[in-house]
């Protein structure tokens, strides 16, 4: 019995230990919570050694991203040696041709991983479609979880020094500990170097009541979001509909999208608002990365409320380097279609994304016409009166469900045959049958949305209560919400849908 026992706690400690493909760690496991709550109890000794804290955290971090992809944690550490010297070289260089060939140097690295890891794959599917069939045979390149976001976080810190707008660090450690740092390391947000660095060496460190408070809070309705709306939703129906669209009524698939347009919304954002309440329990803070975007009554508003960290990331650093808007009307509406179609590569490696991304370019192009043409709407901005505000949400949200479609079809084929029953297959008479047999995950869809259309000051109500509770309040609330999503979750984890970008 004692050896059986000898046995189980050692296989325990060794699965916890490797990397399991088919387990990545997500913040909403078990184990995850299991092993923060140990690793905030000694992190809290830890107040006033800023050396010791930094190492600590890195060690944490790298352990965070090796289960989440194995072996490629040392790419996050090859990003972080090649970007931290090429930036001491830009700083000493004199010319400034000299610091142009190293910022590219450092583009081309970091595109050139991106690039590698996440379209080789496609570009040899497109290769054998044009020349055949076995043209090119080395594929099924893995993805490592995060990529897209710890390099993006790279190239906006040496950017910036080439810019001359920050000073490169003397501390190779703290230049790990901004890129590897685990709450924000796998799925963003998108942390600029420039507003995170300075928080790294704090002394003594600070967390105060608020701070505590609100991490909570965000934590809570993150794990929320993810685990009961975002998960209950795609398991029971969303998925379903997506896999064999031929299978259901129009309805169902149109009911399928406005479902995956609130999946994809409760799973991005209960991450990033984990990610940002994890940050605020260690004394650090990131930017906000979701502000109510189904809110958005027009394309324009909906990107300055989706997504915050990347939308401004291609606007800092695609966009406004494209020229933006200070070369004349029509560059500026090809400036926003490049931007966008390689916003929408960023996201993968499939004609459907850059689909996805052509859509919301021209309609950016398009109201920023539009406002050329109606000045004074621009003018009003968000205080357009609220019959004409209603109607431009409604037509933004469906025109944004619209190019959830492509983003989440499986195929081309897949989007072709849901608008196909969408609109040949549209039978309203079993629409009351339908609600009927999905009782549960329409409800949890309607919650979602009524949840997400509340005033802002009722958020900010429930942010000032769960601030202001006692510790133990806030435990057994804690525990009241991992019970909820403990009885609504499946025997799978499910990772969150930005791991794969």
């Amino acid at each position: 019995m004692e050896i059986r026992l000898v046995d189980h706690i050692g296989e325990k400690l060794l699965s916890m230990l490797t990397y399991d493909a088919s387990q990545p760690m997500i913040f909403s496991s078990g184990l995850f919570l299991f092993l923060f709550a140990g690793f905030l109890f000694f992190y809290g000794f830890m107040r006033k050694t800023p050396t010791l804290r930094i190492l600590y955290v890195v060690l944490f971090s790298l352990y965070f991203y090796y289960k989440s992809s194995g072996i490629y944690f040392l790419l996050l550490i090859f990003a972080s040696v090649s970007d931290y010297w090429i930036a001491h070289a830009m700083h000493r260089s004199r010319t400034r041709r000299a610091r142009l060939w190293l910022v590219t140097l450092s583009i081309l690295i970091n595109l050139g991983m991106l690039g590698y890891f996440k379209y080789t794959n496609f570009l040899i599917e497109i290769s054998n479609n044009l020349f055949g069939e076995g043209f090119l045979s080395f594929q099924n390149i893995f993805l490592p979880v995060g990529i897209s976001f710890f390099v993006f976080q790279s190239m906006s810190y040496t950017i910036d020094v080439y810019r001359g707008q920050l000073k490169p660090l003397d501390n190779w450690l703290d230049y790990l500990f901004y890129l590897s740092f685990f709450p924000q390391l796998v799925a963003g947000p998108i942390v600029r170097a420039r507003d995170f660095l300075p928080q790294i060496r704090q002394n003594p460190l600070r967390v105060t009541r608020q701070m505590f408070g609100f991490g909570v809070f965000l934590i809570l309705t993150g794990l929320f979001k993810k685990g009961v709306i975002s998960d209950y939703i795609s398991l029971n129906f969303v998925d379903r509909i997506f896999d064999e669209p031929l299978l259901y009524s129009g309805f169902e698939c149109l009911m399928g999208i406005y479902g995956y347009a609130l999946q994809i919304y409760c799973d991005f954002s209960g991450y990033s608002d984990m990610a940002i309440g994890i940050a605020l329990l260690l004394g650090f803070h990131f930017p906000k990365n979701f502000d109510a975007p189904y809110k958005s009554a027009t394309i324009t508003e909906f990107w300055r409320r989706w997504h915050i960290s990347f939308s401004s990331w291609l606007r800092d650093y695609l966009y406004i380097p494209l020229g933006g808007n200070r070369k004349g009307h029509v560059r500026t509406y090809i400036n926003l279609l490049i931007t966008m179609l390689l916003g929408g590569l960023w996201h993968g490696a499939a004609v459907r994304f850059i689909l996805w991304g052509a859509l919301h370019g021209m309609a950016l192009a398009i109201h920023k016409l539009w406002m050329s043409i109606f000045p004074r709407q621009k003018a009003l901005g968000y205080q357009m009166h609220w019959p004409w505000r209603l109607i431009g949400v409604l037509i933004t949200f469906n025109f944004v469900c619209f190019g959830w479609l492509f983003f989440r079809a499986e195929s081309m084929q897949t989007a072709s045959l849901m608008l196909h029953q969408i609109f040949e297959n549209f039978n309203p008479t079993i629409i009351p049958q339908v609600l009927a047999g999905y009782t549960g995950v329409f409800l949890l869809i309607l919650l979602g949305y009524a949840l997400h259309m509340l005033p802002g000051l009722c958020e900010d109500w429930a942010k000032r209560v769960v601030t202001a509770m006692p510790l133990m309040a806030q435990v057994l609330l804690a525990a009241c919400i991992v019970w909820i999503v403990m009885q609504v979750k499946s025997s799978d984890i499910q990772p969150f849908i930005y791991f794969q970008f």
